[in-house]
């Protein structure tokens, strides 16, 4: 195994959370009644609280799990590889929910969210924290640019478009790069 900043690169705990999203959407695919039921809705969030923690393994449509799963695949590859896999399931839950629960107090009450957007930008804001100037290709962009142009800029592109919950992709990365800031600490620290 491959070990940066004294973790080991095992990327077990990435298949995992790919798996479980990619079966929890064939699942709705089959049961179109697992959207209305454990998608995240502000205004039932006190009679459904699971739904913070379930909305995030759901997605409304082919193009959004697996604009999801590609982005979470690269996102996750570079966490573990940086910080480890146990950075990055930190990471993935803490930023998924802290993304929720924004998107509770920001979103309209009766809207209603699925996808791990959130958890999503919440592993990209960490490695903004950890390696900001690693170069990235971003496509269609035919020339690198800095991680944090890419993070940064993704998210006033993609946060923006109609029905798209920005709420949860500005907590996630508010809470990733906080995550990431703190384990950059306590690596220089060590």
């Amino acid at each position: 195994m491959r070990q940066y900043y004294g973790q080991s690169h095992d990327l077990a705990p990435l298949w995992y959370l790919l798996g479980v999203n990619i079966i929890l959407f064939l699942v709705s695919l089959a049961a179109p009644g697992v959207i209305a039921d454990y998608g995240l809705v502000p205004a039932e969030v006190a009679q459904r609280p699971w739904t913070v923690l379930t909305a995030m393994f759901l997605h409304a449509g082919f193009g959004h799990i697996m604009g999801n799963m590609v982005t979470l695949y690269f996102f996750g590859v570079s966490l573990a590889e940086v910080a480890g896999s146990g950075v990055l399931l930190v990471v993935y839950f803490v930023g998924g929910l802290c993304g929720n629960l924004a998107y509770v107090l920001l979103a309209p009450p009766l809207s209603i969210a699925v996808g791990a957007s959130g958890a999503i930008f919440a592993v990209g804001g960490s490695l903004v924290a950890l390696i900001p100037r690693r170069r990235v290709l971003v496509f269609p962009i035919p020339v690198p640019m800095p991680l944090w142009a890419a993070i940064v800029g993704g998210f006033f592109v993609i946060s923006f478009l109609p029905g798209v919950a920005w709420q949860a992709h500005f907590g996630g990365l508010v809470a990733g790069l906080a995550i990431g800031y703190v384990v950059r600490r306590s690596r220089r620290a060590a």
